[in-house]
């Protein structure tokens, strides 16, 4: 079952967290702190109850959270070069290490996709890390095509 997240599922939501920071940690660690997360619990219970910044949870038949989707609208409306159009900005999509395999990540990205729809965006975007091969294969296999690419030199 897909549904919004709530505050019960701060812990669970903690722990998915710290999996996507281990492997962005263990790809870039002169980016990334390991044993760090993305946000505080307070950050959190504040996106979870904000319309604006929907996070979906995928829950298996024993209720426990499996994965999530991290969502935010962005509008562009008023840019002089630019439609005005909304989008569903993808932040983050995770699943537990122990439950892949099981196409819960295409469930989140199609209910996302299909919530976005409903909601009037014209597209969504999200950003991947290079140094996540799988991530990039999946949202390939979802249908998604660079939009855009981020370029780096180290000094």
């Amino acid at each position: 079952m897909i549904r919004r997240a709530e505050a019960k599922d701060l812990e669970r939501i903690n722990e998915l967290l710290f999996q996507v920071l281990t492997v962005h940690a263990e790809g870039r660690p002169d980016i990334f702190i390991p044993g760090t997360k993305k946000y505080t619990d307070e950050e959190l219970l504040k996106i979870i109850t904000d319309d604006s910044t929907p996070i979906f949870v995928y829950e298996d038949q024993q209720g426990i959270v499996q994965g999530y989707a991290f969502c935010i609208f962005e509008e562009t409306k008023g840019v002089i070069n630019m439609r005005d159009m909304m989008t569903m900005y993808i932040d983050d999509i995770c699943v537990d290490e122990k439950a892949r395999g099981q196409h819960i990540a295409t469930e989140l990205y199609e209910y996302v996709k299909t919530f976005a729809k409903a909601s009037g965006c014209y597209r969504i975007t999200l950003n991947v890390w290079e140094l996540n091969e799988t991530a990039g294969k999946f949202y390939e296999a979802m249908g998604m095509k660079p939009l855009k690419t981020t370029m780096e030199t180290i000094l």
